[in-house]
């Protein structure tokens, strides 16, 4: 098969969706590898190392949106790549479709068969190449959320953790999932007081725990998101329904009640958002305020470390990538309980149910 990995051309994306370890071994198994030049050079990576591990370099991206079959992406394809693109090839990378009409539509129209990482999952249930970006973006929601508490970017202006004769931050959590998760255990460790909510009681038992003592667990219900939204200085949104949109469990009424200068920091904005007011933002111009509420709203978060995410994307990927380049792609899909949930688009046809539900006179079978 030939692969043909392009330079990500999302604002602010540095990531690269194969090492040249992964080029290397790929070689071995007899399949060509296209490197579009220098996109390895956000993460670190340069053309060299690829070229050594038998990889082929080409000047721009149109000889790889033509000419190969499979194509590996890290974040979703922009709409001016996807007209580039060959029909029926098959792209494999992070989609988050139902956020976006006018993608599904142009994927649809060019027989594009979309396999998302964000919906594969496994015989456990689980979503092992979500989880990986999960981990990063729980971690960097702390660290960009304590940063946007300073008072140059409108933040209340506190410390995170507070100092001797002072109160730490407190810290609101919305979802306990991997992201809910390693930020809590981030804010916790830097001494916030921290409180993470779900509406799974059984991972709230099993995360109270094992959590510090400055973690407290609540059942998530609009009750209780507004009492402890409100006393909040930070919150971080970290909702997911796998495939579809977030619900969102912040509205702009409850931001005049809110703190101001309190932080919302939205992990789920891949998926729409969790906050009312919540939009797209990048890493460049990552903040804006709604009524004196700062919001960090971007959807690569990892992608500002990206030689850590990149690297950890495709420890995760690469095994997946190997057994769909040997097996084909229906070969692929049914080799593991799970692997089929990746496929979001195919044959003209979105096929999985989170994204067929988010555009219901979209032609579907799911």
């Amino acid at each position: 098969m030939r692969i043909g990995i392009p330079k990500e051309t999302m604002v602010d994306e540095y990531r690269i969706a194969l090492l040249p370890v992964g080029a290397q071994l790929l070689v071995e198994d007899g399949h060509e590898v296209w490197v579009q030049a220098k996109a390895g050079h956000g993460s670190g990576y340069l053309d060299e190392e690829y070229q050594k591990a038998g990889a082929r370099i080409v000047d721009s991206a149109d000889a790889i949106h033509a000419q190969c079959e499979l194509l590996l992406k890290v974040k979703e394809p922009q709409m001016d790549e996807v007209g580039q693109y060959a029909n029926s090839m098959i792209v494999f990378g992070y989609f988050h479709l139902a956020v976006s009409r006018p993608l599904v539509e142009a994927c649809i129209e060019k027989n594009i068969s979309a396999l998302a990482c964000e919906t594969l999952g496994n015989p456990k249930g689980e979503r092992p190449l979500l989880k990986p970006m999960s981990e990063v973006a729980g971690k960097m929601s702390i660290q960009e959320g304590a940063k946007c508490l300073e008072t140059p970017l409108k933040g209340r202006g506190i410390l995170l953790g507070g100092v001797a004769g002072v109160a730490p931050a407190n810290v609101l959590v919305l979802g306990a999932g991997v992201v809910g998760a390693n930020a809590a255990r981030v804010a916790a460790g830097l001494g916030a007081n921290v409180t993470i909510m779900d509406i799974n009681i059984e991972r709230l038992r099993s995360l109270d725990e094992v959590m510090p003592d400055n973690v407290t667990t609540i059942f998530c219900d609009p009750h209780a998101v507004h009492e402890f939204a409100v006393r909040s200085d930070l919150i971080v949104g970290a909702l997911l329904i796998p495939g579809a949109r977030s619900p969102r469990l912040i509205n702009r009424e409850m931001l005049g009640e809110m703190k101001r200068g309190a932080v919302l920091v939205d992990v789920s904005i891949d998926q729409g958002g969790c906050f009312e007011t919540s939009r797209r933002t990048s890493h460049s111009d990552p903040v804006y305020l709604v009524d004196d509420i700062v919001h960090y709203c971007v959807p690569n978060m990892p992608g500002a470390v990206s030689r850590t995410s990149t690297q950890a994307y495709c420890n995760a990927t690469l095994p997946y990538i190997r057994k769909l380049a040997g097996l084909g792609l229906e070969g692929f899909l049914e080799h593991e309980t799970g692997v089929r949930e990746a496929l979001n688009i195919h044959g003209g046809e979105i096929t999985h149910a989170g994204v067929a539900s988010a555009f219901p006179d979209l032609p579907a079978s799911t």
